[in-house]
């Protein structure tokens, strides 16, 4: 066969919009995240059946991370399409692996449990059902395999249901690579599942936990072993494109050594607006306010400057305290004005968690906080820092990264809402 000759297929397939998304996606590496009922499957075969024909002649590799679910699942399902649509295969039991009889090409199936046994020949494409129940040394022995020469599109590609802040999350949605985007699926968007069963979604809310049925039909991402110190963020609402305005900056520091953190935060129209975060690994207060005057050496607005009531204090080596060396920095390389606004003591940590939680999102809906996309870490902060268990202590120790950006926003949040009549900060009076 002439691999160069075009080879067009019909299939019978409506996807929706957010599967859509997904196959339009030309990335080297995507992914389709979505709550149960979403199209998961039907994207995963449909993405690998495209590919046997982009790729004519090539290998790819479907994967599961069981082989009951690999069996039961993934090659159901795709076995389903071919069928259903006419498409002719040879199957090949004894090596697990189907040939398209179009194309020549080879689709071969593997749990991908035991991922030492995923190293060997070249790939033109694979894909991983349920990729959040798979382990990430299995992704990246399969990232290793992708690699076949004569491919013309290479792709490597997952489904899955959101699982906690885990790999999956971490590597395709936090933060990801400019090779790595994925689509995240609304729910209940599946009308052709609503159409066949109208109840489905009731049925599950008389069966799952609040939690449980947030993560499996809202596809939400949740820390389902802990409770959530900032609950009321929600990334729909609370996350924006800002731009710098005016109105004076308002740069919140936490005096860690490591990462040293800061907030800059703008105020107007009474919402508080999350610009930048500067987070430094290994870093001194100096090296912190260098850093600030280096991304903004000017504004007419001027900046107040807040944070941790204990960098008032002195340190016994210099004799000086944490804003005594900003003040000195400021003098010798800014011209902006800047004033101080930082607090005797810091506010009660329930106190501060309130605060924040009512401006992310108060009790009739209104957004007042919101934050810049950029500001990674900080996110990071709102949507994975925790309770320790049965306790209502904030966790600290799990991941020393955590913490530091939203202690550091709530302490000018307090000091800048601070109420008249006494110390418990509230937003009411704003």
């Amino acid at each position: 066969m002439d691999r160069t000759a075009s080879i067009h297929r019909g299939i019978a397939y409506t996807p929706l919009p957010s599967q859509r998304r997904f196959h339009n996606l030309d990335c080297r590496f995507k992914g389709f995240s979505g709550p149960i009922g979403s199209g998961k499957s039907q994207a995963l075969c449909h993405e690998a059946i495209r590919l046997t024909y982009q790729n004519q002649g090539r290998m790819g590799l479907l994967g599961a991370p069981t082989y009951p679910m690999l069996r039961d699942v993934t090659q159901t399902a795709l076995f389903e399409i071919l069928e259903k649509n006419r498409i002719p295969f040879d199957l090949n039991k004894s090596e697990n692996a189907v040939t398209m009889r179009d194309t020549r090409s080879r689709i071969v199936f593997r749990p991908v449990e035991e991922f030492e046994r995923l190293r060997g020949t070249n790939l033109a494409w694979f894909g991983v059902d349920e990729l959040t129940y798979t382990n990430e040394e299995a992704w990246l022995r399969l990232e290793g395999r992708l690699r076949d020469p004569q491919a013309t599109r290479l792709c490597g590609f997952g489904v899955w249901t959101p699982k906690g802040y885990d790999w999956v999350y971490k590597k395709f949605i936090h933060d990801p690579r400019p090779e790595y985007r994925a689509i995240v699926a609304k729910p209940e968007e599946n009308r052709f599942l609503l159409a066949k069963v109208p109840d489905f979604y009731t049925r599950l809310a008389d069966s799952y936990n609040d939690r449980f049925y947030r993560q499996e039909v809202y596809g939400e991402y949740l820390a389902l072993d802990a409770s959530r110190v900032y609950s009321s963020f929600d990334r729909r609402f609370n996350v924006m494109p800002l731009k710098q305005q005016p109105s004076p900056l308002m740069w919140a520091l936490d005096f860690n050594v490591d990462p040293m953190s800061s907030v800059v935060v703008q105020k107007w129209n009474r919402n508080f607006y999350v610009i930048d975060e500067i987070v430094l690994r290994h870093a001194t207060t100096q090296m912190a306010a260098e850093e600030f005057i280096r991304r903004y050496p000017y504004h007419s607005g001027g900046v107040r400057i807040f944070g941790d009531a204990a960098g008032s204090h002195s340190q016994s080596a210099t004799g000086l305290s944490d804003y005594d060396v900003i003040k000195s920095v400021f003098a010798e390389r800014s011209a902006m004005r800047a004033t101080y606004d930082v607090a005797k003591a810091n506010p009660p940590v329930r106190d501060r968690v309130n605060l924040v939680n009512g401006l992310l999102q108060a009790a009739n809906g209104a957004n007042r906080l919101f934050v810049d996309p950029k500001c990674k870490e900080l996110i990071a902060d709102f949507e994975q820092v925790n309770y320790k268990a049965e306790s209502s202590q904030i966790d600290k120790d799990s991941d020393r990264l955590r913490t530091h950006l939203s202690d550091a926003l709530g302490y000018l949040l307090c000091t800048e809402c601070k109420s008249p009549i006494g110390p418990c900060p509230t937003p009411l009076g704003l």
